[in-house]
């Protein structure tokens, strides 16, 4: 007999990790918006997290077959929803990434698309079920991640454009990927690059990239958010200033400092000891969601448990590479530690996934 759902099932230790981390966000942001208008963010957070705990617990109840049955319908409700942003979207700072939804509460589409995204390509894969990556299934799974990104390539917004490109990744090399078609791609990508700066890429981005690669060349202007992400970093030393005590958070030096350059301004107060403790956190969070796609009872539910890992390892990557100066600042979210709603709940959401995949691990 199949043995049913039960509640022990569910990865109390995974929800461990997450919690602390969860709680590191609370006191930072608490700690970098102190003596700023922004002083109320921490409670907003937590209301946040609150709400990211329900939803992911309602998520792993949801058997994860209907998700995958259901995937087409999600990923055209998940287009129609770009294309209503670029039509009636609100517009801030010359982009269009939200809808109002009334009473001051916008809704991001790009956001929750990345949910759909990662079950529509574990379907895709899972249902050819271990057969050799043709060009023409190669085409198809690029499409149908492509499009989402161009949508929001237009709107524009390019750092969460570029989190749905893991998801493709991670679907192709689990896929059957072969390595002359990877080669291919490589040398197709390579020759990409130049029209994609000219025709795609907005003058903005462009600088970002170029005050990347130089910083000094402008450090009062394009350059001076990596520099004092830099600063805030070193000044932390080894043990860190103290919570409410970092000079460039407080002082107001450090932009952002709640949410894009939240590790930074964490550095700053907990030194060089508290920035490996977090990632560790990271790294043993990566480590049991990994243990948990190993024991998926189905291709499927494997492909789902590590197309979350690709985003949240992206993210990761993307944002400490940032702040450290490695990579160009693209405003993407550091997971479950950068303020904002919709980056808390899609986190939330997608570990909820991954508790349903794992709770169904002994469920035929």
């Amino acid at each position: 007999m199949p043995r049913l759902l039960s509640i022990r099932d569910f990865d109390f230790v995974l929800l461990g990790f997450v919690l602390l981390l969860s709680a590191v966000s609370v006191i930072e942001i608490y700690s970098a918006t102190l003596h700023t208008k922004y002083s109320q963010f921490y409670h907003a957070q937590l209301i946040y997290i609150f709400i990211g705990l329900a939803l992911m617990f309602l998520m792993s109840l949801l058997d994860y077959h209907i998700l995958l049955e259901f995937s087409w319908w999600g990923y055209g409700i998940a287009i129609a929803s770009l294309l209503a942003v670029t039509v009636a979207g609100k517009s801030v700072m010359g982009a269009r990434r939200w809808i109002n939804i009334g009473h001051g509460v916008h809704f991001q589409p790009s956001e929750w698309v990345k949910l759909v995204l990662i079950v529509l390509v574990a379907r895709f894969f899972a249902s050819r079920g271990g057969e050799k990556l043709t060009w023409g299934g190669l085409l198809k799974a690029m499409l149908l991640v492509g499009v989402p990104m161009l949508l929001v390539l237009k709107q524009p917004d390019l750092g969460t454009a570029l989190t749905y490109s893991p998801i493709l990744i991670a679907g192709l090399l689990l896929g059957g990927l072969r390595a002359r078609q990877a080669f291919i791609l490589l040398l197709i990508f390579g020759a990409a690059v130049v029209p994609i700066w000219h025709k795609v890429l907005k003058p903005y981005q462009k600088q970002r990239l170029v005050s990347f690669l130089d910083a000094d060349s402008d450090p009062r202007g394009h350059g001076y958010q990596i520099r004092q992400s830099l600063i805030a970093v070193g000044s932390g030393g080894i043990w860190g200033k103290g919570v409410s005590n970092g000079s460039q958070t407080q002082g107001d030096f450090l932009p952002i400092s709640y949410a894009d350059f939240i590790f930074a301004a964490f550095c700053e107060e907990h030194g060089f000891v508290g920035a490996v403790l977090v990632l560790l956190l990271y790294f043993l969070v990566l480590m049991r969601l990994i243990q948990n796609a190993q024991t998926a009872s189905d291709l499927a539910g494997s492909f789902i448990v590590m197309g979350v890992v690709a985003v949240i390892t992206f993210q990761i990557a993307v944002n400490v590479g940032m702040v450290l100066g490695l990579m160009p600042v693209t405003g993407i979210p550091l997971p479950l530690m950068s303020y904002g709603g919709s980056s808390v709940l899609f986190t939330f959401l997608a570990l909820g996934m991954v508790m349903n995949v794992r709770m169904r691990r002994f469920v035929n």
